[in-house]
């Protein structure tokens, strides 16, 4: 069966538009055939982070974050963002998990909705709608890649790289509808024209600049097809927030660990069921496991978030449904009056509310509605949860057994839980 939703789709760049753009120069200054020749874009290599994970390293985190927020800042000076976004009011909602409101009237844009498919993870990328390739070039900020060379020492900036339609460049670009200060897309071999799905390549390529920002407050997300991605072009987002995810508070129980040492948990009393993965020989171990892992969903065509925090060291892996509830009249009017699409940062406690009246009335029991919404059920995310460990070569019956022994020793007073490693904020921004 056909699953649509109605939403009007979040506007990320200046050039999006519902209708296609004519073949020929397009006159805007764009990273298609008919622009691209001649462009150029400063280039941020980075040391390769290939290492134990937690291992202290030189790559000076504070160059790459004066470099972003440098050349946002420069773009919001310039008047390319929608709206102010440091205008925004923030509050921490009162409560036991401490979630975080933000009214962004911003982004409640009085169009018609569009229609989206939501029962297909994997769609082909189709040229003639909206994609990356029709940015101007002024939303771009710079191109970022890993040093092949191991004996590298440390990030390299070259001010003025051509781009090289033959050498896909991946690009760092402005979000023109940010959510917080620093908002940014990272996009992956952008000329390639990748769909939303996730790769190997792709995902080491955040997790190493999640690595190289060296600040437990940047964090980058991604959102599948279904879980409400709004551009089929391969792409994550990320931005600084000074403030603890209540996801990263949640408590979690182990349930296995790779061979490769990276440790697999489960999230206990979190409204959204998902996993986490940490720990690992180097990173490119903790980064395939998660490949593995999404690829296994995306086949299963089980839609999904990905989060990636504390600098690299977690990701949690978060199937959802709200979507495909939502298309099946199974989400009440009140949640959906709202127009709260819950894709990563809302899943990880970071609400992003479109009207004033749902900010001044947010609570903590509220949050926890809609989330529970998005979740799988407990039968479900134990299906899939099988799936994802036999796809990254796990027996489901040791896993079984490894988790009823954690269990056990929870049941006697020991539970060993995730710690974050971020202090807690206490005052509200």
């Amino acid at each position: 069966m056909l699953l649509k939703i109605k939403r009007v789709p979040t506007v990320v760049s200046n050039y999006q538009k519902d209708e296609t753009v004519e073949e020929g120069g397009c006159g805007r200054n764009c990273l298609s055939k008919c622009c691209i020749d001649g462009a150029t874009l400063p280039l941020y290599t980075c040391k390769n982070l290939n290492k134990s994970i937690g291992e202290k390293s030189e790559a000076p985190g504070k160059f790459l974050e004066s470099l972003v927020l440098g050349e946002w800042e420069d773009r919001f000076q310039r008047g390319l963002f929608r709206y102010d976004v440091t205008a925004c009011e923030t509050k921490v909602i009162p409560g036991k998990y401490g979630f975080i409101a933000q009214l962004n009237e911003g982004r409640h844009l009085k169009k018609r909705p569009t229609e989206f498919r939501v029962d297909k993870v994997l769609q082909p990328f189709d040229g003639n709608k909206f994609n990356f390739t029709k940015v101007g070039q002024e939303e771009l900020l710079f191109q970022f890649e890993a040093s092949n060379d191991d004996n590298d020492s440390g990030i390299q900036l070259f001010p003025s790289i051509p781009l090289e339609a033959d050498d896909s460049p991946s690009v760092v670009a402005i979000n023109v509808s940010p959510i917080e200060y620093g908002h940014v897309l990272l996009i992956p071999r952008v000329l390639d024209c990748l769909p939303q799905r996730i790769d190997h390549k792709s995902l080491l390529l955040a997790l190493q600049m999640a690595t190289e920002a060296a600040n437990p407050y940047f964090r980058l997300g991604y959102n599948s097809l279904g879980a409400f991605a709004t551009i089929n072009h391969l792409h994550f987002q990320a931005y600084y927030l000074a403030m603890q995810f209540p996801i990263e508070k949640a408590s979690s129980l182990k349930i296995t660990s790779t061979n490769d040492g990276v440790k697999i948990s489960k999230l206990l009393n979190y409204p959204v069921r998902g996993l986490l993965f940490e720990g690992g020989n180097s990173i490119k171990d903790l980064s395939d496991t998660v490949s593995d892992a999404s690829v296994c969903l995306q086949n299963n065509n089980i839609p999904f978030n990905i989060l990636i925090s504390d600098s690299g060291r977690q990701i949690f892996l978060l199937p959802q449904c709200y979507a495909e509830k939502q298309a099946l009249g199974e989400v009440c009017s009140e949640l959906l009056d709202t127009q709260v699409n819950p894709a990563v940062w809302e899943m990880s406690g970071h609400m992003v509310l479109k009207r004033k009246d749902d900010y001044e009335e947010a609570s903590e029991a509220k949050a926890w509605r809609l989330l529970a919404e998005v979740s799988l059920s407990e039968e479900r995310f134990k299906e899939v949860n099988t799936m994802i460990f036999e796809a990254i070569g796990l027996s489901s019956h040791e896993v079984a057994e490894e988790e009823e022994e954690e269990q056990t020793s929870m049941n006697s007073g020991f539970i060993r839980v995730h710690c974050p490693s971020v202090k807690e904020e206490e005052a509200c921004i």
